[in-house]
């Protein structure tokens, strides 16, 4: 949650933020603090940074857009239905989960105690789909692998 207020704050936007509006922010950012409109060597190095920091925050943005997720739903989808959770750890309540495809999926605000039922449940994925995968904000950070 942590990431995504500071991502929110760094680009002013909010969690009603279209693409559209994240891309207007963005731009509009890019244009003060690229580092090709200054010629002196520290406010140039300090435009480099800032305009890092702003590159991340909106990609990471875009990757938990709801228009992101409803363009990959079905992706999303047969990911988790299909494949079997290969890997996961769990950061400061963020999951990380590795799917038997080789799709990487970050799942944030997870709760401890819904992170500990998980972990202490039977039956895992189906806890996952019912609990965690459909309810809490997630972002792809790789794909399925091609067979």
């Amino acid at each position: 949650m942590k990431k995504i207020l500071e991502s929110r704050k760094l680009l002013g936007a909010n969690a009603k933020s279209d693409l559209a509006e994240l891309a207007k922010l963005y731009k509009t950012l890019m244009k003060v603090h690229h580092p090709d409109r200054f010629t002196d060597e520290v406010e140039k190095e300090t435009a480099e940074a800032t305009s890092k920091h702003i590159i991340e925050a909106y990609h990471f943005l875009v990757s938990i857009s709801q228009e992101t997720h409803a363009k990959n739903t079905e992706e999303y989808e047969r990911t988790i239905s299909s494949s079997t959770i290969k890997d996961f750890h769990y950061k400061a309540q963020t999951l990380h989960v590795t799917f038997g495809d080789g799709s990487i999926y970050e799942f944030f605000s997870v709760p401890a105690n819904v992170y500990n039922k998980f972990l202490n449940t039977d039956a895992n994925p189906r806890f996952a789909r019912r609990h965690i995968f459909h309810v809490f904000t997630r972002r792809r950070i790789s794909g399925p692998v091609a067979v």
